[in-house]
């Protein structure tokens, strides 16, 4: 089974909800045991967790991070469908078409014995759930190494920063009245859609940095009112900021909180993800890809608009990017990614744990080294 049919079965299972997480983990678990790789499965919040190591008992480690997990989708996106170089299906790019490429990829270097690769598959990335999340599960438990590649969806480029996440539930306070006379009271949703509108205007929101023109503000979710013909006296919204690297997260949260008649009841923050461009490690993964893809300047630099769980590992201190194939759609109805660049991925992959040892020791095409943690 070859990674374009992997992807393929993957997409078949519902994995936005438990029991298609635990039927994937275990269809992956399995395969990769066909394989003699051996494979620890577990759960962690009562999601699976999987992880297997390959390699040497030592030596530089790198770690192969991925997630199962989906966000929902209709009926018809877990039938996975072919329209030329392209795979469409809930999960195609956002990740089950780079996580079928990272198994495939950890088979085939399975039997080598200079690099020692963790591979980790989390089923909470997805997941709304603030605190004790799998990937710090993981790192806490000692599946770190000198490098980890999350393979979120970058169309073969190298994400080495990414947005900070700082998403607010925030009550915003009115008065109640008769629905007949709203003119009586204060309509706490609509004051909610004009505090959204100020959060859009506050002073960090027209900042850019090297890699992102502006942060990103979004309105996931608003809730207000319990009667038809009453004026609503509360309202909760949902905000999702994505700052920048170099921005304050407190910062902003104080400007929310002085606010007229708001105030912020939970938090979920992530800070910024930020690797060296130059970092050893980046270089070398940057040299895979060129060698089995079109080479681009771009490949080493660029900005991710969201977050993943590859901050779990930086926070940690082991630099983290996200690296992953081509495509487009992701959490949309259109969802897919290119059968060409999943072949690609899985051989860059091969390529990059292939060529360490040749760079740690200063032998092959040039004589950059690479830091062993």
């Amino acid at each position: 089974m070859d990674e374009r049919a992997l992807t393929e079965r993957l997409i078949t299972y519902d994995t936005s909800t438990l029991e298609g997480m635990q039927a994937a983990a275990g269809f992956v678990k399995g395969w990769l045991e066909a394989r003699d790789v051996e494979v620890s499965g577990t759960t962690h919040n009562g999601r699976p967790l999987l992880t297997a190591t390959v390699g040497p008992d030592s030596g530089p480690t790198v770690v192969l991070h991925g997630h199962l997990d989906v966000v929902p989708g209709r009926e018809e996106q877990f039938d996975p469908r072919i329209d030329g170089d392209r795979l469409y299906g809930r999960g195609a790019y956002d990740m089950k078409g780079g996580l079928a490429a990272m198994i495939c990829a950890l088979r085939d270097v399975a039997n080598q014995d200079r690099v020692r690769v963790h591979f980790a598959c989390v089923a909470d990335e997805e997941s709304e759930e603030i605190d004790d999340r799998a990937s710090d599960w993981l790192v806490t438990n000692g599946y770190l190494g000198n490098f980890a590649v999350t393979g979120e969806p970058t169309d073969l480029h190298i994400g080495i920063q990414a947005k900070g996440v700082l998403a607010m539930r925030i009550e915003v306070v009115g008065t109640a009245a008769h629905g007949s006379t709203p003119w009586v009271g204060d309509n706490a949703v609509l004051k909610a859609i004009d505090t959204f509108r100020q959060i859009e205007s506050l002073a960090f929101t027209r900042e850019s940095s090297d890699l992102f023109d502006r942060p990103s503000i979004n309105l996931g979710r608003i809730v207000g009112g319990d009667a038809m013909n009453k004026v609503p006296d509360l309202c909760v919204i949902d905000v999702d900021v994505r700052y920048l690297p170099g921005q304050d997260h407190q910062a902003i949260r104080a400007a929310v909180e002085e606010l007229p008649d708001v105030r912020v009841v939970k938090v979920f923050h992530r800070h910024p993800a930020i690797v060296p461009r130059d970092d050893p490690y980046v270089q070398a993964l940057g040299e895979a890809i060129s060698r089995v893809a079109e080479p681009t300047s771009e490949r080493l630099g660029v900005g991710r608009d969201g977050a993943s769980d590859a901050i779990s590992f930086l926070e940690a201190g082991v630099p983290a990017v996200e690296c992953g194939p081509c495509g487009d759609g992701h959490h949309g109805p259109e969802e897919w990614v290119s059968i060409r660049s999943l072949g690609q991925y899985r051989a860059a992959l091969v390529e990059f744990v292939n060529l360490l040892p040749a760079r740690l020791t200063g032998d092959g095409e040039d004589d950059r080294r690479l830091r062993i943690a």
